[in-house]
């Protein structure tokens, strides 16, 4: 027996004696394997994590300047857009000022995110309102279908799987995801069944997986029970010795949730004429029904099939209107709308340039309207009214077609018109008098947001600019935000020549407002090229600003518009002026 102060052996040195010992009794037979041991950090998670990127929100917007943003892009819906910009606004300055002051932690007990649940019929922009939030602020987004939660069980698998699908969004840049939006549409159809006998289990399953991903809880990257997953985590702590990060927190991903709430009024409707019994009631006529959602309450929600926590996780609420037929007409109109500049880009891709006359748009905007789909029955209408068209003119050598009253009511006639005149004259001026009209209507709607647009581009919207936007706009496929861009990117570039003609001639041109508009206006139908103009410059000013700078001295000269018309005539005037002062 061994004494105590004795030292005990490692395990290696008795996996050594036993192997001895195995060899002499058994020869070669019998031999020690050591158990493969895969380090505990790969489990429990204990060991140093890779250092991930930290990712700082970029956020600076303002309620009013997201409102503004919103209003270019949708009609109407005032109220749901002081709803959702206001409170967005505020949940993203709110994680940013945290992020800028790191020992002000946000850790308050109980707080809730500003999770959003719009509410409004069909086709009215809930949607598309929220892709323009998310691509505006710049964060990873996501959309999924409240109607395949059901349709999968209430295990929950799938709304993690938004969350994925965040890290996805954002290039792996796990700290971005953690600040993403979650968007999940039709919500009213995992409300419980009302006329159901019991709990209706597939239906308030789904909502209560929804609960801990939209107040705060940490979902595992790697899809659990996968062993792809796991092959690949161990693989990589083999060569690098730590793990990635595999948890995503959903603290500040902020859902919003939509849906139509067919039945919903009514239940408003129940509840405040019980309220009013004995006392007056009132009863709400079916032109009221829109504004009755306005008066929506928790309770209501509740009775309508939610669970009682699923609503406190909503705790914002936007209504959305129903759209009027003027509504839809406005629509039309938007220089921005996908629906018009979307059958544009169609006929374009067949080398046809098509223009609206205001009296079709008017048209198809009350057919619309008959559909009662919202802005979604646009998209049909319009395709209703111009397959033929899109069908037929582009076998015929058509280039322009204007899109008439005639057109729409008597579409054989016109085809076969244009078909047999592709060049005609009345063609022609039809086609160039609609799109006059649409360059009016852009210089009114320019000069309508003048303010906003020229703060947001950071250019002055002189009039003679204005009228190259409207006139570009009508040359190419573009939203007018991307007009703009354009835009100044040309006066950017010919700022620049500036510079280049000051580097190689030792002078110093400013070109006027004017006759940047002027430049950019001779490239409407095409690219600049920039490196043309600046042969043209120097071709038109070099020598006669020189000989001015020996007579005068002065290196600084103004070019007008007037100046690139007529260049001898400006240096000229230039000469005589220099002459008098003298």
């Amino acid at each position: 027996m061994k004494k105590h102060n004795e030292k005990i052996p490692s395990p290696k040195e008795i996996e050594k004696e036993i192997g001895e010992f195995l060899a002499k009794k058994f020869g070669g037979e019998v031999k020690v394997v050591s158990p493969i041991n895969l380090p505990q950090e790969l489990f429990t998670g204990s060991t140093k994590e890779s250092p991930s990127k930290k990712t700082n929100i970029k956020f600076d917007l303002k309620p009013e300047e997201l409102v503004s943003y919103l209003d270019q892009y949708i009609v109407k819906q005032d109220v749901a857009k002081a709803v959702l910009a206001t409170k967005i606004c505020t949940h993203f300055n709110r994680i940013k000022r945290v992020q800028e002051h790191p020992d002000n932690i946000d850790n308050l007990v109980g707080r809730i995110k500003n999770n959003v649940l719009m509410i409004g019929p069909t086709g009215v922009g809930k949607t598309y309102m929220v892709k323009l939030i998310a691509k505006k602020i710049g964060v990873p987004f996501v959309k999924g279908d409240a109607t395949k939660f059901s349709e999968t069980g209430y295990v929950g698998g799938d709304v993690e799987d938004l969350v994925r699908d965040l890290v996805r969004e954002a290039d792996g840049d796990i700290e971005l995801a953690q600040n993403g939006i979650i968007y999940i549409d039709e919500i009213d159809k995992i409300a419980s069944s009302r006329n159901l006998i019991g709990a209706d289990v597939s239906h308030t399953g789904v909502q209560r997986a929804l609960l801990k991903p939209m107040e705060e809880t940490e979902v595992e990257l790697k899809v659990p029970h996968d062993p792809i997953s796991m092959i690949q985590e161990i693989e990589r702590f083999r060569k690098t010795g730590q793990r990635d990060k595999t948890t995503v927190n959903t603290k500040n991903i902020l859902f919003i949730m939509s849906g139509a709430f067919a039945g919903l009024s009514d239940i408003i409707n129940r509840r405040m004429r019980d309220k009013n019994i004995g006392f007056g009631a009132q009863f709400t006529s079916r032109e009221e029904q829109d504004d009755v959602l306005k008066q929506v309450r928790s309770e209501d929600l509740i009775e309508f099939g939610f669970e009682s926590e699923f609503v406190g996780r909503l705790p914002v609420q936007a209504v959305f209107e129903r759209l009027t037929r003027e509504d839809l007409f406005n629509i039309l109109k938007n220089p921005n709308n996908p629906v018009i500049l979307g059958k544009k880009l169609d006929f374009a891709a067949y080398g046809i340039r098509i223009t609206f006359q205001d009296s079709v748009l008017r048209m198809l905007a009350k057919n619309a309207f008959m559909e009662n789909t919202g802005a979604r029955g646009l998209v049909s209408v319009i395709e209703r009214a111009l397959l033929l068209f899109e069908k037929a003119l582009p076998s015929a050598n058509v280039s322009l077609f204007p899109v008439t009253e005639s057109a729409i009511k008597e579409p054989e006639k016109s085809l076969e018109e244009m078909k047999a005149s592709p060049d005609s004259k009345q063609l022609t001026e039809s086609f160039q008098k609609l799109s006059d009209e649409e360059k009016k209507f852009i210089k009114a709607y320019v000069n309508l947001n003048k303010k906003n647009l020229a703060e947001k581009y950071n250019l002055t919207l002189t009039p003679s600019r204005t009228n190259t936007i409207a006139e570009y706009y009508c040359q190419h496929i573009m939203e007018i935000g991307n007009v703009i861009k354009k835009i100044k990117s040309y006066a950017d570039e010919i700022k620049k020549i500036e510079l280049y003609f000051y580097k190689n001639h030792d002078i110093n041109i400013v070109m006027e407002e004017d006759a940047i508009d002027f430049i950019i206006g001779q490239f409407a139908h095409s690219s600049p090229d920039f490196e043309d103009i600046y042969k043209k410059l120097t071709m038109d000013f070099e020598h006669g600003f020189k000989l001015v700078r020996e007579k005068t001295g002065r290196t600084r000269f103004f070019i007008t518009k007037e100046g690139l018309l007529s260049p001898e005539i400006f240096i000229g005037n230039l000469l005589k002026e220099e002459n008098q002062i003298f």
